[in-house]
């Protein structure tokens, strides 16, 4: 796999305006918000995509969610926020390295998309 634009942030290639980072993952803000608060939570690992995780990413995985509780708070998401995994091309993906946007301080309709 040839690298990807989070490969490069993580590499610090790119700049990001990172809000968190620990020796698994990092969170930085989206270029492009969707919402007020809109940060993308990405593991160091380079995973293509959700569907491409192992039994091994277990743990990686459940880590990832916990970033996004430790964002959340630290952003003052009190009142809700939303996260979202699109995967593949059909799912909304355009960087093909896993990643969770977390969304925040605004109400989120229903359904999405």
């Amino acid at each position: 796999m040839s690298d990807t634009l989070f490969e490069k942030i993580i590499r610090r290639e790119i700049p990001a305006d990172i809000v968190y980072e620990d020796d698994l993952s990092l969170a930085f803000r989206d270029i492009t918000p969707q919402a007020p608060v809109h940060i993308l939570v990405i593991p160091k690992k380079p995973i293509p995509m959700l569907e491409k995780a192992e039994a091994e990413d277990q743990g990686l995985l459940g880590h990832l969610l916990l970033v996004v509780q430790k964002i959340a708070a630290q952003e003052k998401l009190a009142k809700g926020f939303r996260v979202v995994i699109n995967n593949g091309e059909h799912g909304g993906q355009t960087v093909f390295h896993l990643h969770l946007h977390l969304l925040g301080d605004r109400p989120m309709d229903w359904p999405p998309g």
